[in-house]
């Protein structure tokens, strides 16, 4: 049976049957501390895993997103697990639908059919629903992969094909390569928010919006940046890692610069009694209409609980515009 909420409004994943939630839970933090990506989070417990996937789902969030590399299936598995201990406790949310992800990096597209079996293993056998390439660099040519990915449809092993960070020109390639096997290119999971509007300068955004494919955001605020926390408390910012701040550009500068963008979300937080990040992930998902959905993750319960209450309402649409025009100004 097909997941359904009745507290948030659905909308359909590209031009698939699927019909989401408009935020999805990120899954990377499940990782248990293992792999090369998997050690940017610390290990979270069974216990606070179950946790924030029951608050998630019985939220309204219908939907998780995962992948191989996050600790090597690591993330997969305990998403599993959690998802059997709700099964178990008879949650009518324990079958969300599943996204996951093939890991390219020094592979050929041969080996998208021959991991798909562990990938399903991880899962608990559970449906892939929406099945990415990770990355566009491989090596094989996006050709042999969408073969290799319609061959999994068409197999019945996954229900529909997704890419991420795939430049506009890819993702048109990926898209008109798989309508030659009567299929469509769903999604292109790229990094989006305020604070990084690259696929609105770079011909993504329009090309996804012309051909009805779906951009999933990941890193939706910005490494915490556009919830106001380092803002409010700029001694927080020695705290994070030297890597982790030149990834999310936090800087003295582009703090000065993101101010206004900053008050601006705290102003409209005040107004409708959510947090600033609450704001942020609402204008993340009506700016561009159905275009966008986001996948923001959670270490914590509470974590999950805002991430929930940012679909409870949505910004008037001169209140979208401010926010864009306020971002653009910050990026200058």
């Amino acid at each position: 049976m097909e997941p359904s909420s009745t507290a948030v409004s659905l909308r359909p994943l590209g031009q698939s049957s699927l019909s989401v939630s408009p935020l999805g839970l990120g899954c990377w933090q499940f990782s248990r501390g293992s792999g090369l990506v998997g050690r940017y989070w610390s290990n979270l417990e069974e216990g606070d895993i179950l946790n924030i996937v029951r608050v998630s789902l019985e939220g309204g969030m219908n939907w998780v997103d995962t992948a191989e590399i996050y600790g090597g299936g690591k993330s997969e598995e305990a998403l599993a697990h959690v998802l059997d201990q709700l099964k178990q406790e008879g949650s009518a949310h324990s079958t969300p639908f599943i996204a996951t992800k093939w890991w390219p990096l020094m592979r050929t597209a041969k080996s998208i059919t021959s991991t798909i079996e562990e990938r399903l293993r991880c899962l608990g056998g559970r449906t892939i629903d929406l099945y990415q390439i990770h990355q566009p660099f491989s090596l094989s040519s996006i050709a042999s992969e969408m073969k290799a990915m319609a061959g999994l449809v068409k197999a019945g092993k996954i229900r529909y094909v997704g890419v991420s960070n795939y430049s506009a020109k890819q993702m048109v390639r990926a898209h008109k390569l798989l309508k030659e096997y009567d299929l469509t290119l769903v999604s292109n999971q790229v990094k989006y928010n305020l604070l990084d509007r690259s696929i609105d300068r770079n011909g993504i955004m329009d090309a996804a919006k012309e051909l009805g494919i779906s951009i999933i955001a990941y890193s939706p605020l910005q490494q915490g940046i556009l919830t106001g926390r380092f803002h409010k408390d700029p001694a927080q910012i020695s705290n994070i890692s030297r890597m982790r701040r030149m990834q999310s550009g936090l800087n003295e500068k582009s703090m000065v610069r993101s101010r206004p963008l900053i008050d601006s979300l705290v102003t409209l937080g005040d107004k409708y009694e959510v947090t600033a990040g609450q704001i942020a992930l609402n204008w993340l998902i009506h700016y561009h209409g159905n275009t966008v959905v986001a996948i923001p993750g959670a270490s914590k319960v509470r974590h999950a609980e805002e991430n929930i209450g940012a679909m409870t309402f949505q910004l008037s649409k001169d209140e979208l515009e401010h926010l864009n025009q306020t971002s653009w100004a910050a990026l200058k």
